[in-house]
């Protein structure tokens, strides 16, 4: 498996996902946005074509990037160059809990750092999202957006103040997910076991 990046903001590439298989599908078709893909090709895409957009780019309406496992969209602060905003995360459905989330967010971690972004910003409305940034190395803020969604940002030692305690940061996040009244009981029993255990160690 390979995770790329198959365009920068400004390169304009799209991405067509199949609306059944990945949430937020459509977000991908859009070229507003960069994005970023771990696929299962035998090689990275970078090596077999001139721009690894073209590697998924299907020939009409109904083509769509069968090989890719999980997708984000991501564009440049409006205010703040040096600050680059996560808007979408997908994974398949079928390699959901596979912890493929974690590995393309640290991969786009990484890649944004070495194109010189000194901070990553993503707003989250659910608690499996949460979580799976506080393992690459994400941290609440404390702020929501207007529409219901915790912020969180990486390095989490910027996105913390230096009087809060980390871990009472992260329950505080998933105290704000356990007060809405849609979540399931699957989501619940999620958010109770990760408050008890706390934030979960970052990794690479």
């Amino acid at each position: 498996m390979h995770c790329e990046v198959i365009g920068w903001p400004e390169d304009g590439a799209t991405l067509r996902l199949d609306y059944r298989e990945f949430g937020y599908a459509g977000k991908f078709a859009m070229s507003s946005t960069g994005k970023a893909v771990c696929h299962d090709r035998p090689h990275p895409v970078a090596e077999t074509h001139e721009d690894p957009a073209d590697a998924f780019a299907g020939r009409d309406s109904d083509d769509y990037a069968t090989d890719v496992l999980a997708a984000v969209a991501f564009n440049e602060d409006r205010t703040d160059a040096n600050t680059l905003w996560l808007r979408y995360v997908t994974v398949r459905a079928d390699r959901r809990g596979d912890g493929l989330g974690p590995r393309l967010l640290a991969f786009v971690r990484d890649a944004a750092s070495e194109r010189g972004y000194d901070r990553l910003r993503i707003a989250v409305n659910n608690p499996y999202s949460y979580e799976a940034l506080y393992k690459t190395g994400f941290a609440y803020t404390g702020r929501e957006t207007g529409i219901a969604e915790l912020v969180l940002e990486h390095p989490a030692d910027e996105a913390l103040s230096s009087d809060v305690d980390p871990a009472a940061r992260y329950r505080e996040g998933l105290d704000a997910f356990a007060d809405r009244d849609d979540l399931s009981a699957n989501e619940r029993e999620f958010l109770a076991a990760k408050h008890e255990r706390g934030p979960p160690a970052a990794t690479r």
